[in-house]
């Protein structure tokens, strides 16, 4: 949920820009995607019902998969998490997941432009993303 008059303006150009209809849900939705780096499904509800009140699942899956299809948000999915959703779209970047507690951060490309790998055979696609993600410990976990 955006957090100042700034921030709800922002995420209102953000919709128009993309030629979506600016309504509260996607507001709510937009700005708690902003709000917190690789949020949950169930954290963004809480969000968006702290901010519109009663709000179902089924609408906030709904305005999730209008925003990354508009590509205002991405979506990513590493093996054994929830979906998580980010707001950082439009660039090279990759990811670093803790094995222990499941944290996630973000990973600049090393290589830069996307796709930052090359296939050794792309099978005739034209591939345009490559998606990395690094396993490991964070500083935290390594610390317990």
């Amino acid at each position: 949920m955006p957090h100042s008059v700034s921030e709800q303006v922002e995420v209102e150009q953000l919709l128009r820009q993309a030629r979506l209809r600016v309504t509260r849900p996607r507001v709510a939705v937009l700005g708690a995607v902003h709000a917190h780096p690789h949020v949950d499904t169930d954290s963004v509800l809480r969000d968006v019902r702290s901010e519109l009140g009663q709000v179902s699942h089924q609408a906030v899956y709904d305005v999730l998969r209008v925003l990354t299809t508009a590509g205002l948000v991405r979506r990513i999915q590493p093996l054994g998490s929830v979906a998580r959703y980010e707001a950082r779209v439009g660039d090279n970047h990759h990811h670093a997941v803790c094995r222990g507690c499941g944290a996630i951060t973000d990973v600049d490309c090393a290589v830069g432009e996307a796709p930052c790998l090359v296939a050794s055979d792309d099978n005739g696609f034209v591939i345009d993303e490559a998606e990395v993600i690094y396993w490991g410990t964070c500083p935290s976990c390594a610390a317990a």
